[in-house]
């Protein structure tokens, strides 16, 4: 029991000791530096001459964001040593380690290309250091369905028009609208309402009745389904500060957690070290009952009138 509250209270001061050190602003600030450094060396890197004049340099500080990375990412999963799950639970915290872990697979280190791809996504790891940028990362993952069924009604929308156009204006503009391919690409363009004006000349010319089906197109396509798209931005982005709170409470309650696990650890160590004391007081209280030959069984104290008969008796 003892050796596993020592186990136990061991594994917890490192991890409170590593979760003090990766808690604390300037790691933040450090490891946010070293992030950029790394995008700098991947520019710096795409000019051929200063990549050859300081190549030998280059080489060194990309060692030295390596050495930086590993040593944040150890420092990190011994914060989690008393509760290594909690680190795995976290998305950003496996994308960290495989980022950070893939310098040193032998295949990925003989490849240049994936080599800085995976460089690259380091840039990302900024979002575990910047709250605000990981809930908008998240918001965008998260409004990727929404923006699924967006997609599909918007193709649905240009092909119907499309169709349209091809079928009202093929034979008057067909550098336009001579096929279904030009008829979207003029359409799926003036969603942006450029050259608006000079489209809706080019089809009055042809029929009044065409501001009709521009305005319709213009009012659907430009409005309603932008509208649609940032809705279900904002509600992606709505969703993911939920989640950063939700995940923010359960920090809290796993603190709160441990820290009533260590009261129960120090508990138990004081519970045992009062037994081991009751324990000895237990065996002086025998001893002394064996020195004292009328059976008394008074504490052991300086002075004590057994402990001066027995020194009597043994002289």
């Amino acid at each position: 029991m003892s050796d596993l509250i020592r186990t136990s209270t061991g594994r917890e001061r490192l991890a409170a000791r590593c979760r003090d050190v990766s808690e604390a602003p300037v790691f933040a600030l450090g490891v946010i530096s070293v992030i950029i450094l790394n995008a700098v060396l991947l520019g710096v890197e795409t000019y051929s001459g200063l990549s050859v004049e300081y190549g030998v340099l280059l080489h060194s500080a990309e060692r030295f964001c390596v050495v930086a990375f590993s040593l944040e990412m150890l420092i990190r999963l011994a914060a989690h040593a008393d509760r290594p799950k909690a680190f795995f639970r976290d998305p950003w915290n496996v994308f960290d380690l495989l980022v950070v872990s893939s310098a040193f697979v032998p295949f990925l280190r003989e490849n240049t290309t994936l080599l800085r791809l995976l460089r690259l996504a380091r840039v990302l790891r900024t979002a575990q250091f910047m709250p605000q940028l990981r809930v908008l990362l998240v918001a965008v993952g998260r409004s990727l369905p929404g923006t699924v069924s967006f997609l599909f009604v918007g193709a649905l929308i240009l092909y119907v028009y499309a169709m349209i156009g091809w079928i009202c204006f093929a034979g008057h503009d067909p550098a336009h609208y001579g096929s279904l391919g030009r008829a979207g690409l003029t359409l799926f363009l003036l969603m942006t309402l450029e050259g608006l004006g000079d489209a809706v000349h080019a089809g009055l010319a042809v029929s009044p009745f065409s501001i009709i089906y521009y305005a319709s197109y213009v009012l659907l396509a430009s409005f309603v389904l932008v509208n649609v798209l940032i809705g279900v931005v904002l509600n992606a982005l709505e969703e993911a500060r939920e989640m950063e709170q939700e995940e923010k409470r359960a920090a809290q309650a796993a603190a709160r957690q441990l820290a009533g696990r260590r009261e129960r650890v120090a508990s138990e160590g004081a519970d045992e070290l009062r037994l081991r004391i009751a324990a000895v007081r237990s065996a002086l209280d025998d001893m002394e009952a064996q020195l004292d030959p009328s059976g008394a069984t008074s504490p052991v104290t300086t002075g004590s009138p057994s402990l001066a008969g027995a020194s009597a008796g043994a002289r």
